[in-house]
């Protein structure tokens, strides 16, 4: 009997596990190519995974809720055509409704809470890969939280706990030994105070999403120590080209002309002028991102929020901007992203001003260093320079503010990037055709 196996798939770069939401399908059913299988939710975007093959479902491995690894399998198929009696007679049976799951028949090990009595407690997660690596090496709880992780919101990872074995065998410094080396890591142990409700007060628990938003922003403060920058732009000619244009483009191009691929143009520009924002921090590395991809903040009607990615966008004109964030923007307010719209993002726009707000203090998204908060667009009395001396006018201006990671960008670096922004957007050419 030929068999076909199921894998979680690796949804982004950045992206180790994924939580699965939703089974389609149960033991013994027949599926066909392209029918959905399950669902399953990431930090980034839910996502439903087809079947690659047609065939009988002969196993599920997880149960909903079960937090699985990319490349893990997930269910096995039996081929089309070529089930042997034994599946075809076996009955249709439902996933198990309590939280243990069906033990992997493969050494690929579940990730599910481990009930061991005896097991020390921890504020820190530990795949059961890392705990059996761990157990059969003697390794104890005290030492396994000693050790730096690279994974998501500083797990340990595999490799970290390898890489550990190797260098103490080999006798070089150890994590406990060597603490500067987690000097770049968040900390496991942050407690939160303890708050009590009153019986006037109503609670609410937070939905996956939100939860998955608060976790990445405090993981992003712990990890990047953050700087802002301000600065103040005069876009009047920006404003005065999109208030003649607007509606020659939206009939040229079926387009609706907004302010962000203005604003995305500016950056895209800037960050090839200062490649050293458009960049992520691996521990002590640096690694320099050769495309310029913008994440553009969308605010959800349930009032989460999500940042699809414009991809290459330094290679784009106005049109492509327009007609690729409209896209974007819609598909998340409709929730039709994909995943790979939410991946790849190097940098980071969210338009405060959307919401007449004058100007933020952003959190960083990572692992990108930096992000820009756009506020709204006002008219003020200003002075400027004419051919007959000073004069006060009425102008449209913004704030314009930069969060960065200290870690790599400098002030100097954060405040020329941010003023070339403002540079480029105040210096919009009137006469630009469409």
């Amino acid at each position: 009997m030929s068999t076909f196996e199921i894998l979680m798939p690796k949804m982004g770069e950045s992206v180790e596990e994924a939580t699965i939401t939703k089974w389609f399908v149960k033991v013994g059913d027949k599926v066909e190519e392209d029918d959905p299988l399950l669902e399953i939710a990431t930090d980034k975007v839910d996502s439903e995974i087809p079947s690659p093959v047609a065939g009988t479902v002969k196993e599920i491995k997880f149960n909903v809720d079960d937090v699985v690894p990319v490349g893990t399998v997930v269910a096995i198929v039996a081929l089309e055509g070529e089930e042997s009696d034994d599946v075809a007679e076996e009955k249709p049976k439902e996933i198990p409704t309590d939280k243990e799951a069906p033990a992997p028949k493969n050494d690929t090990p579940k990730v599910v809470k481990d009930e061991t009595k005896d097991a020390p407690q921890s504020d820190r997660f530990y795949s059961p890969l890392v705990k059996s690596i761990a157990k059969e090496e003697g390794i104890s709880f005290e030492e396994l939280d000693a050790i730096p992780g690279s994974g998501k919101d500083g797990r340990v990872t595999k490799d970290d706990i390898m890489n550990y074995l190797s260098s103490k065998k080999s006798g070089e410094p150890t994590a406990k030994e060597a603490p500067s080396a987690a000097l770049a890591k968040p900390s496991p142990n942050v407690q939160a105070p303890k708050v009590s409700a009153s019986a006037e007060d109503e609670i609410v628990e937070m939905d996956r999403m939100r939860k998955l938003i608060a976790d990445h922003m405090v993981m992003s403060k712990q990890v990047s120590p953050h700087v802002t920058s301000v600065v103040e732009a005069d876009v009047t000619n920006l404003v005065i080209w999109r208030n003649k244009v607007k509606n020659q483009f939206q009939e040229k191009y079926g387009e609706k002309l907004t302010f962000m691929p203005l604003f995305a143009e500016a950056v895209a520009k800037a960050l090839r002028d200062f490649p050293g924002v458009n960049v992520s921090v691996d521990g002590y590395n640096i690694i320099k991102r050769r495309n310029v991809n913008i994440g553009i903040a969308v605010a959800l009607p349930s009032g989460n929020l999500i940042v699809p990615v414009v991809k290459q966008a330094d290679q784009k004109n106005i049109v492509g901007l327009a007609s690729d964030i409209n896209r974007l923007a819609d598909a998340a307010r409709n929730n039709k992203l994909t995943s790979d719209d939410i991946q790849g993002g190097t940098f980071t726009i969210t338009n405060f001003g959307s919401f007449k707000n004058t100007i933020g203090t952003p959190i960083i998204n990572q692992p990108q260093v930096a992000i820009l908060a756009t506020g709204t667009i006002e008219k003020k009395p200003a002075v400027i320079e004419t051919p007959e001396g000073d004069a006060i006018a009425i102008r449209h201006k913004m704030f314009l503010s930069l969060s960065y990671d200290h870690r790599v960008v400098d002030g100097a670096l954060g405040g020329m990037f941010l003023r070339r922004i403002a540079d480029y957007l105040e210096k919009a050419d009137i006469n630009r055709g469409v």
